[in-house]
């Protein structure tokens, strides 16, 4: 069944879903470490889009080993690495000044598909970088008054090593998504990333302290609910408004999630509004909306 504009509506609901999955994400935060934290989502959500993908798409392609072997890199790099980064972030600088640094993204995918696959920047995108770095740097240089400048600059590191690691991850399978079901690319990157977040595990001295929280099933609830409203739902949403519209209308709606993000954080959050905060939401937003429109130039 379709209706009219399904493309557009789709990747609104893909940014709301993302936005709710954010503030979620910061609430059980509280009490459950970064890493615990994505080895949760990461399983969950794996587990589901594998068995979505197994029944909804083919799976050819996937019998290629360089095209899993990238796949897989792309796991560790935009799941394992990025999301825990992300969390951190998120627990240092709390869900609207995160928004604000979310939009690096695009910076960071434009320069690495100049270096890796040879595409041109248009004039709109260089002043969307300018203009995301402008609002990056604002937040960092004026700190706020309940939070400490350490904490705030390791946050915006966080954040924005977090954005670097995730371009990384999605400039290297690109030209794969071509060919490629997005369900299992998807499926494939998500329990690629559980695994070797799982690995990785034993290295670290205080494991039981991290896993402890999600032993308690008191913290499931949000995980949960932040796992298949964001990792799962707002992927599939992705897909669809991705398939439905043009890429040039999907990726500015999907950059909405950094209004909806700063809304929700002030409101359910209680996170304090300042005029520095909303001049560099905008500025930010304006940013990433010039430099993720795909038109022509």
């Amino acid at each position: 069944m379709s209706f009219p504009y399904q493309g557009e509506v789709f990747s609104v609901i893909s940014a709301l879903a993302w936005a709710a999955a954010v503030i979620l994400f910061r609430v059980s935060g509280r009490k459950v470490s970064p890493l615990a934290l994505n080895l949760f989502k990461s399983s969950l959500a794996g587990l589901l889009l594998l068995i979505t993908a197994f029944f909804l798409a083919p799976a050819a392609g996937l019998e290629n080993l360089r095209t899993m072997f990238l796949l897989i890199l792309s796991g560790l790099f935009g799941i394992a690495l990025s999301d825990t980064l992300f969390f951190i972030c998120l627990n240092k600088i709390g869900a609207s000044l995160t928004a604000i640094v979310e939009c690096l993204y695009s910076p960071f995918v434009i320069a690495l598909s100049l270096i890796f696959l040879g595409e041109r920047m248009r004039t709109r995108q260089l002043i969307g970088v300018s203009l995301i770095l402008m609002a990056v740097l604002a937040i960092s240089w004026r700190g706020n008054e309940e939070q400490k400048k350490k904490q705030l600059f390791t946050g915006i590191l966080a954040g924005a090593l977090s954005m670097a690691f995730m371009a990384i991850g999605i400039v290297m399978i690109k030209p794969l998504l071509l060919k490629l079901s997005i369900f299992w690319a998807a499926a494939v990157r998500m329990i690629s990333g559980a695994f070797f977040l799982w690995i990785a595990l034993p290295f670290f001295r205080a494991r039981k302290e991290i896993l402890q929280p999600l032993i308690l099933v008191s913290n499931w609830g949000v995980m949960v609910a932040a796992s298949l409203i964001g990792a799962y739902g707002g992927i599939i949403a992705w897909v669809a408004g991705m398939k439905f519209t043009a890429a040039s209308i999907a990726a500015p709606l999907n950059q909405l999630s950094t209004i909806f993000i700063f809304i929700l954080a002030v409101v359910f959050l209680k996170e304090k509004l300042t005029w520095l905060r909303f001049l560099a939401l905008i500025v930010a937003f304006t940013g990433a909306f010039l430099a993720s429109w795909a038109g022509h130039p």
